[in-house]
């Protein structure tokens, strides 16, 4: 019998120069996160402040990315970075295969999961950019239950914001994330889950939840429910 070629998750990826990262246990770029291989196309000019802030000029240079990743044959999108659901409807356009930018669109799902008096509470890169149009609620009443909080200030979006970017230590990640996600829990203590939008948060999912007792869910969940639709 002839061997299959195991299909592959495409990864639309920010810029980071000489930078390189992703080795870490957990991390969305490690081979081992998954039980499937992964491919990384960069997405020219696409630095994390220009991606966080909003950059239109962008939508090209993911689009090109994206069709290079289905010529190297990735059967399914995803990126390093949440706010790049911006793109998301453009990308998803343009290519043949199941597109996921963001956990940001596992939102109206966790929403149903919980009763109407909980609340879920969204961690992100820099919660000055993460914009309405990016969480994809239209009710009130739901928009009403979405707590957003970022670590914008820390460590983390410190090192993000250079070219190129400096690495950071995951127990840097983990101060800044448990430190916002305390600040979000101490003004509403309804919050009974929790959506990291930072593709960088995986690698402290546990220690975090091992603090909260929280469900947390992030871009690693998002991917293995797609590619497990492809496989």
């Amino acid at each position: 019998m002839a061997s299959q070629t195991p299909r592959s998750l495409g990864l639309l990826h920010l810029e980071r120069g000489l930078s390189l990262d992703g080795a870490s246990p957990g991390s969305l770029m490690n081979p081992a996160t998954f039980h499937f291989p992964i491919l990384l196309e960069t997405v020219e000019g696409a630095w994390a402040d220009r991606v966080i802030q909003g950059d239109p000029g962008l939508e090209a240079a993911y689009i090109a990315a994206a069709r290079r990743l289905i010529e190297q044959g990735a059967v399914a999108i995803s990126s390093t970075c949440g706010f790049s659901i911006r793109h998301q409807a453009a990308v998803a356009a343009s290519v043949e295969v199941p597109v996921a930018t963001s956990s940001l669109l596992l939102l109206p799902m966790l929403l149903r999961q919980l009763p109407r008096s909980a609340k879920i509470g969204v961690v992100t890169a820099d919660s000055r950019h993460c914009t309405e149009d990016m969480l994809g609620i239209d009710s009130r009443a739901e928009r009403a239950r979405i707590v957003i909080g970022g670590i914008e200030g820390g460590e983390l979006w410190r090192n993000e914001m250079q070219r190129p970017p400096a690495p950071t230590d995951t127990a840097d990640i983990e101060a800044d994330v448990a430190l916002c996600v305390a600040r979000l829990r101490g003004g509403d203590p309804e919050i009974a889950a929790l959506l990291f939008e930072c593709t960088a948060f995986p690698l402290v999912k546990q220690a975090i939840r091992q603090i909260t007792r929280l469900p947390i869910y992030d871009i690693v969940d998002l991917c293995r429910i797609m590619m497990a639709s492809v496989s």
